[in-house]
């Protein structure tokens, strides 16, 4: 049983990476990165909200308005993630998007860490930790050197998408806290991400959206908003069964081996970047950088 919930932490991780080849496709069917991510949302809050109904757990939903109001900001980071996978994915290619968003994942993480912040618990400044950033730094400076002629803002917004992610988890644990039910975190979580990007699309129409070209999009084009939904669903349910730790590193390597295929193969309707003994050494300090922040 243990090893099938490791298992699921690596597959959860994997459909991040599916999820943003899928988003590519709603986007040139929408027309714009902004109407493709409210709709990817929109349809996994409505996704959570049968889950929740058939769980029998929507009634905590009710208990939202005596929350601190802090507390429902997690959902905030999804638009950012999701529209940024958007915009990178074609750009830089899977693997180098998803490093970046590694990279500010498991920094970000550290601060949390090293100084308590948001509720969790502080943990001292390790040998392992302060090797194991040093081995992600250099592993995306391997994988994002050919990306140096390209805007320097692309790799900021990657690190940026990144390291909301643990910011996310931990505003959405203290919600956890008071409502005592995952899945409708995670429905409250997505519920306030559709809202705050839906506002983006309503100040931001250009080009405006247009849903006429949905019939010619590839039926795995609408897998985002179910891989985003899994994700959640799956952290909040993983965490105390295996540990933070443990589930933080499996979905981030997941992430990592799924954005190296979707590359390698040229997967999902991207370019095809095949590995290089370069890129395999990136991904391998990524995953080793990864394990050592976590567990140093």
């Amino acid at each position: 049983m243990y090893f099938a919930l490791l298992g699921s932490a690596l597959l959860v991780g994997c459909l991040l990476a599916v999820q943003a080849s899928a988003n590519l496709q709603l986007t040139k069917a929408v027309g714009t990165p902004y109407g493709a991510s409210t709709l990817q949302l929109g349809l996994a809050a409505v996704v959570l909200a049968v889950l929740a109904a058939a769980t029998g757990t929507i009634g905590a939903v009710a208990l939202v308005p005596d929350v601190e109001p802090w507390r429902l900001l997690g959902g905030l980071a999804s638009p950012l993630y999701i529209t940024s996978g958007i915009l990178l994915f074609p750009r830089l290619g899977a693997l180098a998007a998803v490093g970046l968003f590694v990279t500010g994942q498991m920094f970000a993480s550290v601060v949390l860490d090293l100084f308590g912040l948001l509720g969790l618990q502080q943990k001292p400044l390790s040998a392992g930790i302060v090797i194991g950033a040093v081995a992600v730094l250099a592993g995306i400076t391997v994988i994002a050197q050919p990306m140096r002629t390209r805007r320097p803002g692309w790799i900021v917004l990657g690190i940026a998408a990144g390291a909301v992610l643990p910011m996310q988890g931990a505003i959405n644990a203290r919600l956890r806290a008071d409502l005592h039910a995952p899945i409708a975190v995670a429905l409250v979580s997505f519920t306030v991400a559709t809202v705050a990007i839906a506002v983006v699309l309503l100040f931001n129409r250009t080009p405006p959206p247009t849903l006429v070209p949905l019939k010619d999009m590839p039926w795995w084009g609408w897998l985002g908003g179910g891989c985003a939904a899994a994700y959640v669903t799956a952290t909040f349910l993983l965490i105390p069964e295996i540990g933070a730790a443990t589930t933080v590193v499996l979905t981030v390597t997941g992430q990592q081996l799924a954005s190296a295929l979707i590359d390698h193969c040229g997967l999902f309707r991207m370019p095809r970047r095949p590995f290089t003994p370069v890129r395999l050494t990136g991904l391998a300090l990524l995953v080793a950088g990864s394990l050592l922040v976590q567990f140093g």
